[in-house]
């Protein structure tokens, strides 16, 4: 493993001056800090797959740190569908919520639904995730760079604390060359790992210039995904596909319509997450995951009417932009999800639903 940890920051979209002087900030603070190694990029969403940035970032193979101008879950998501996976690293700043002060609050006296997850399949279990770790900071979660900087500082020895060869160590039987390297040493190598110098790193940081663009798509969150296919059913604009394994992806980003999200309303898991919308929900926020579906709605920050209601609102108003015809809630939508329109599903769609799960 490097002994150093890869701290990557990710510019915003926007140029305002708070936002760009905390950036760099936190980066002139690095500077003096040896254990880490800095690397300004782009807006990570905004990042090609085939751009340089992308690139750099894929070649980076220890741990690694991400700092962004969005909620925690949308940058692990957003680098793991451009093939840069790793283990969740634990940090320790905390999410602000930024529902606005007269949103309507979640009634915490009601019971949530009980739900046994135990058998549902999601589709991160088949994934092969390597043995490093992947940590994402939100720069809205504080103002202070120093917030951030001591956070870095804490993950970075974190990250370096190793244990050598344990198993013989615990067993109380060392091998012969471990005693040897105790009583005798390599030359430099007890000074190179105790050194207590403060001198500042003159390395400089790597700042990738990249032309980019700002867009619009959706990232799916593959620790809920539990591959049910409704997205791709539900989405008439090809953003949708599948791989090798028959595992949904977005195949085509690019075709998605800016400003919608319909979608993220239409998934029964809550996987499919827009980084840059302003509504937590849909943005990533992990407290908004957790918090009871009283009122989808509301969690969504939609207008009046149910969340699925809204979603066919938001795609017919799309197809009409885009000159074809609108579908309403005819195309697209699986049963259970249609019977939030119209009242609970009869046997006659309970019974429909089971054939089309034989796959007959």
């Amino acid at each position: 493993m490097a002994s150093r940890i890869a701290v990557v920051v990710s510019q915003g979209q926007s140029h305002h001056p708070a936002k760009r002087n905390l950036e760099e900030e936190i980066v002139a603070r690095l500077l003096t800090e040896r254990s880490v190694e800095v690397t300004v990029i782009p807006n990570l969403y905004d990042l090609t797959a085939d751009g340089s940035a992308m690139l750099c970032l894929q070649g980076i193979t220890h741990d690694m740190l991400v700092l962004a101008w969005m909620y925690p879950r949308a940058i692990r998501w957003i680098l793991n569908r451009n093939g840069i996976l790793g283990q969740e690293g634990a940090t320790l700043l905390k999410e602000e919520s930024e529902e606005s002060d007269d949103a309507d609050p979640v009634d915490e006296s009601i019971a949530p639904e009980e739900a046994d997850d135990s058998a549902t399949q999601r589709v991160i279990e088949s994934l092969e995730i390597p043995d490093r770790k992947i940590y994402c900071l939100n720069l809205s979660t504080a103002t202070d760079p120093d917030v951030f900087v001591e956070e870095i500082k804490r993950i970075a020895e974190e990250a370096q604390v190793k244990t050598i060869e344990p198993l013989d160590w615990l067993n109380g039987n060392p091998k012969q060359e471990h005693v040897q390297r105790m009583v005798q040493p390599p030359p430099g190598n007890i000074e190179h790992q105790f050194s207590t110098t403060t001198e500042p790193s003159h390395e400089k940081v790597t700042v990738i210039e990249e032309t980019t663009e700002r867009r619009w798509y959706p990232v799916i969150d593959m620790s809920r995904c539990t591959n049910c296919m409704e997205c791709i059913d539900f989405c008439l604009f090809g953003v949708y596909g599948i791989d090798q394994t028959d595992t949904i992806l977005v195949e085509q980003a690019d075709n998605c319509r800016k400003g919608c999200p319909a979608c993220s309303r239409v998934c029964p898991e809550n996987a499919i997450l827009f980084p840059q919308h302003k509504t937590p929900a849909i943005a990533g926020s992990a407290d908004v995951v957790a918090a009871l579906k009283i009122d989808l709605s509301k969690l969504f920050g939609a207008p009046e009417g149910d969340a699925v209601d809204v979603a066919v609102r938001e795609r017919d108003e799309q197809l009409m932009l885009a000159g074809r015809e609108v579908v309403g809630d005819a195309v697209g939508l699986s049963r259970s999800t249609s019977a939030s329109l119209g009242g609970e599903p009869d046997d006659l769609d309970r019974l429909i639903d089971q054939l089309d799960a034989l796959n007959l």
